[in-house]
């Protein structure tokens, strides 16, 4: 998976991700919106059989946004382990 930024002026940020898919950018985007810090997160996939979606952000006041993407793809690994932890402990039964 690529990641390419295609804009970042000051506050705002727009990324490209090759290989990406509506599952990541859905859960990024939900991290992104529960950030007080982000006045709009959005993803786009411009061609169906072109899998890059890319996603936009846009901060409130002087906050950097790639700080806010970096946090909410954090906040999904977390999720993403928790939940594995959950799996697997239910599962060894």
């Amino acid at each position: 998976m690529k990641v390419r930024v295609l804009k970042k002026e000051g506050n705002e940020l727009k990324i490209e991700i090759e290989g990406g898919s509506h599952g990541i950018c859905n859960l990024i985007q939900k991290r992104l919106l529960e950030d007080e810090r982000v006045e709009f997160a959005g993803y786009d996939v411009p061609h169906p059989l072109a899998s890059s979606p890319i996603i936009y952000l846009r901060m409130k006041g002087q906050a950097k946004p790639e700080d806010a993407l970096i946090d909410a793809v954090a906040k999904v690994r977390e999720t993403n382990d928790a939940f594995g932890k959950e799996l697997a402990r239910i599962f060894k039964a």
